[in-house]
């Protein structure tokens, strides 16, 4: 049996994801108001009403709280989810922060994949390039790995393409670059720890079920 009392703690990703995952809970009525106060110096939220917890945290440590137990729930990016490779389950899409993953670069770097040759790539995610081009296309490939504006890779002549996320693409076209292979569609996930999803089983599903129902109503209008 569970146990009701326990607590269902939330890891929400720093920044506009937080918020607008804080917007969605509340429609299904996991309210924080401790959390609306922007000056708050406090690390950790709690709603006695619901029994239930909430911290930030940056979005690559969100999957590591929730492999380790610390959370029972995450929410953060599909990439960073692939980027960490964490022992989680991925339950649900919250369909928010849309975008794509992709392989991007000059006009003239096109030929260089469709040839499978051997290049270089620059990318803040190299876990998710490595797997892409070793796996799936099969093509060997030199990573670089970046931490600012991947961007440049191309541009000066680090790399012939890079791996990064895509929304609009005009950084891309302002510098020249244009989106050559879409890897994977990227959107806010929750994630759930394993022993959670059996010991807190009946709320997570619930939970879970309720969103889905949300986000399926407000797909549709």
């Amino acid at each position: 049996m569970e146990n009701k009392e326990q607590y269902l703690t939330f890891a929400l990703t720093k920044g506009r994801l937080a918020d607008k995952t804080l917007a969605l809970l509340a429609k299904v009525g996991l309210e924080c108001k401790e959390m609306e106060d922007k000056n708050s110096r406090r690390l950790v939220f709690v709603n006695e009403e619901s029994k239930t917890r909430f911290f930030l945290a940056k979005a690559p440590d969100v999957p590591t709280y929730v492999e380790y137990g610390v959370a029972d729930i995450g929410v953060t990016g599909k990439d960073t989810i692939m980027e960490e490779e964490r022992r989680v389950f991925e339950v649900l899409d919250l369909k928010l922060g849309k975008c794509r993953m992709c392989v991007c670069g000059p006009a003239q770097a096109r030929e260089l994949l469709e040839h499978h040759e051997l290049i270089r790539v620059a990318s803040k995610y190299p876990v998710i390039a490595r797997d892409y081009f070793y796996n799936h296309k099969f093509q060997t490939v030199d990573i670089i790995k970046l931490n600012g504006s991947v961007e440049l890779g191309p541009i000066v002549g680090l790399s012939d393409v890079i791996v990064d996320i895509v929304e609009t693409g005009s950084t891309l076209r302002e510098n020249g670059l244009e989106v050559l292979e879409e890897i994977c569609p990227l959107s806010a996930r929750m994630i759930v720890n394993q022993v959670s999803m059996r010991m807190k089983n009946e709320r997570i599903r619930e939970l879970v079920s309720s969103l889905r129902k949300l986000i399926d109503a407000e797909e549709g209008k």
